[in-house]
């Protein structure tokens, strides 16, 4: 299930501010028909902590209503609140998710003993959970051996790791014995020529079918176009990065035309017209 292109989806609002599902139907079904392997909503890139329980629970629903069983859905439950992460995985799972994103906790810094309670609550729900080590957020690297001892315990069933360290995500890799998947555009291909099973995108976003032919490229030992395919795809990576995720994003979805690049507070949007034409172009809409 957890295998190839997960696209981590944007959230998309009005110009005043409200929830676009309109907008949001419209970006699952261009993914959806790019082949992609999975849908992540309400991650990171979807700006879950602006969105009030309703609002959540619409776009989880949207989403496996669209998905509609022909690729796995991941919700994004995970909070710094354990008791708040498990009643989301509760009803991700009752929305007919087939898994759950559940980041280790930022802010808090748990101790060991604590990642593993939390965890072992999220999966309570019976929801698989994809843990999700991303240090740049949650002020927490941990070290391999614990990382992996969270990967491998019961009702996990993969890793999104995004430390961006290809030494540090290939040691994980060799610890554990379920699906990695990259949390990191830029160095996604290098960690699946190590046997990373995917990953858990930004850039599919804006160009899916890119990301889709590098993933299958790498799944396929196809070492020649893999490594054009992701020279192809950095200069858009480096630029989706060049200012708080997901606000470059939703710019250049924006100058594609479909949806506003309206962020909610405390991000501030970018406007479309300060995207590089060169970088969209031969990017379908």
């Amino acid at each position: 299930m957890l295998h190839g292109v997960h696209t981590a989806l944007v959230t998309p609002f009005t110009a005043s501010g409200d929830l676009d599902l309109d907008a949001y139907r419209r970006l699952c079904e261009r993914q959806l028909a790019a082949g992609i392997h999975g849908l992540v909503v309400c991650g990171t890139t979807g700006e879950t902590p602006t969105l009030d329980p309703a609002e959540w629970e619409a776009l989880v629903r949207a989403t496996v209503g669209l998905a509609a069983g022909r690729v796995p859905v991941t919700a994004g439950c995970g909070t710094n609140n354990t008791a708040t992460t498990a009643a989301a995985c509760t009803r991700a799972r009752e929305l007919g998710a087939d898994a759950a994103l559940v980041v280790l906790p930022y802010y808090n810094k748990p101790n060991p003993a604590g990642h593993h309670a939390h965890l072992e609550a999220a999966a309570a729900a019976g929801l698989p959970l994809v843990a999700y080590h991303v240090p740049g957020r949650t002020g927490q690297r941990l070290d391999t051996a614990l990382l992996a001892a969270l990967t491998t315990r019961d009702g996990v069933v993969a890793l999104k790791e995004a430390t961006g360290d290809v030494t540090f995500g290939s040691d994980v890799i060799g610890l554990v014995d379920r699906p990695v998947l990259s949390g990191d555009d830029f160095s996604f291909y290098p960690l699946m020529c190590v046997g990373a099973a995917g990953v858990i995108s930004v850039v599919s976003n804006v160009d899916p079918l890119s990301t889709v032919a590098l993933a299958e490229a790498a799944r396929d030992g196809d070492m020649a176009s893999g490594a054009q395919l992701h020279h192809f795809l950095q200069p858009l990576i480096r630029w989706l990065f060049s200012d708080t995720n997901p606000v470059p994003t939703k710019a250049a979805l924006a100058a594609l035309g479909l949806c506003e690049p309206a962020t909610r507070l405390p991000l501030w949007p970018m406007p479309a017209d300060q995207v590089p034409a060169e970088l969209l172009e031969g990017i379908d809409p």
